[in-house]
């Protein structure tokens, strides 16, 4: 079971359908599918059909593995305005560079969850707050 995190803390996994690895996905031509990349997979792929994919999950093999950050920033630049889901090892200290970086939720496994209990998440719920950026310019 998967547990999804968002700023208001700890919910079920409302997505209902298939997401599938960007290979597969091309291979079967639709358009419409929630879509899984891996850390080596390149977004630009995505480029053409964006406004059709309704959810991309982006895959964190491990939580020393930032190349997640990096795929979720060049969707975003790239127009992508649908869902955006962290998921496997993210910490509760990431949550705040994951929502910085474009993702809306992180999805994290039931023993990852028990081990950063929800409050930790939602202490750093507020990641506007501690932002370099908004202090420069503040």
């Amino acid at each position: 079971m998967a547990v999804i995190v968002t700023d208001t803390g700890f919910a079920p996994d409302d997505w209902a359908g298939a997401v599938l690895p960007l290979a597969e996905l091309a291979a079967r031509g639709d358009r419409h599918s929630a879509v899984l990349l891996a850390p080596d997979d390149d977004p630009a792929e995505l480029r053409p059909r964006l406004a059709d994919i309704p959810l991309i999950a982006v895959a964190f093999p491990a939580f020393s593995d930032g190349r997640g950050f990096t795929i979720a920033r060049r969707l975003r630049a790239m127009g992508y305005g649908g869902r955006l889901r962290a998921r496997g090892h993210v910490l509760a200290d990431q949550y705040a560079m994951a929502r910085r970086v474009g993702f809306d939720e992180v999805e994290v496994d039931d023993a990852l969850a028990a081990r950063q209990p929800e409050a930790q998440w939602r202490f750093r719920a507020d990641w506007r707050a501690h932002d370099p950026r908004a202090r420069l310019r503040g």
